[in-house]
């Protein structure tokens, strides 16, 4: 049995909101907890008559990976009309749990899967915050808070 060698490529805020802009087919994942969607804030797509995608890759507080993921995600894809050729952007906190379910996407067949890098609150700074120094928030991108 061969592995399938899955690139997944990072790709800078401020240009995956100019991908989204530029393809109306483009899909935005948000797979943080609801936790963070509800206390942090999500990426708004509404500047773009569009909605985030939201699955959880992990449940809070157990922090256990979704098993279905893959296949939940699969489904409201689907139902939105998204095929496996359509550009795929995940994003999370900072970019781990959304590599790892852009990683698990491409090899369910998805072609076009990146990563958001930085996600949505990017690194801590000096004094140990997030959404200041880089991410979605830092860059000034369209959000809302949940």
């Amino acid at each position: 049995m061969t592995t399938k060698v899955v690139h997944i490529e990072d790709v800078p805020v401020a240009e995956t909101w100019e991908r989204l802009q530029a393809d109306p087919k483009a899909m935005l994942i948000d797979v943080r907890t609801k936790a963070e969607w509800a206390f942090v804030g999500i990426p708004d797509l509404a500047p773009l008559g569009r909605r985030v995608v939201m699955l959880e890759w992990q449940s809070f507080p157990e922090s256990r990976v979704d098993a279905q993921f893959s296949e939940r995600l699969a489904a409201a894809l689907a139902a939105s009309g998204t095929g496996k050729d359509d550009a795929l952007y995940f994003i999370c906190r900072s970019g781990g749990r959304s590599r790892m379910a852009a990683e698990v996407m491409a090899e369910a067949g998805y072609q076009h899967c990146s990563n958001v890098a930085e996600g949505f609150e990017g690194p801590l700074d000096d004094s140990r915050h997030r959404g200041v120094i880089a991410g979605w928030k830092a860059a000034g991108l369209p959000w809302v808070q949940g």
